[in-house]
């Protein structure tokens, strides 16, 4: 896995921090926390951009996000569980992984060796 994946992993989970942050937060503190958080998101996803597929970098990316979102709220704020809503989060991450593998090793080939578009 490249420098540019392992930023879009990063993005991905300051968009839970964010997305979570968007419900819960309450003071001025949660607030700047979650605004930091949107900024920081989209930094490192749009850095990753820059030198990966954009369709790719974003299914990664927003896929990633909401699994991540779901598990949260199932483990720290009482959502339900559901074997359904588990089963569907197993094959949005199969997608994920699926974009991902199908973004090529020629293209991340491209990346290593300091091609650009």
């Amino acid at each position: 896995m490249n420098t540019y994946w392992i930023q879009v992993v990063i993005g991905a989970v300051f968009e839970v921090f964010w997305a979570i942050g968007l419900k819960h937060a309450y003071d001025f503190w949660t607030w700047t926390g979650t605004f930091i958080a949107i900024i920081l998101s989209f930094y490192f996803m749009l850095k990753a951009s820059s030198k990966l597929p954009v369709g790719s970098v974003y299914a990664v990316f927003v896929g990633l996000g909401t699994a991540g979102t779901v598990i949260v709220d199932f483990l720290f704020f009482g959502e339900p569980f559901s074997l359904v809503k588990v089963l569907l989060l197993l094959l949005l991450l199969v997608g994920v992984v699926g974009l991902k593998l199908l973004s090529g090793e020629s293209e991340a080939e491209k990346v290593e060796e300091g091609e650009t578009n």
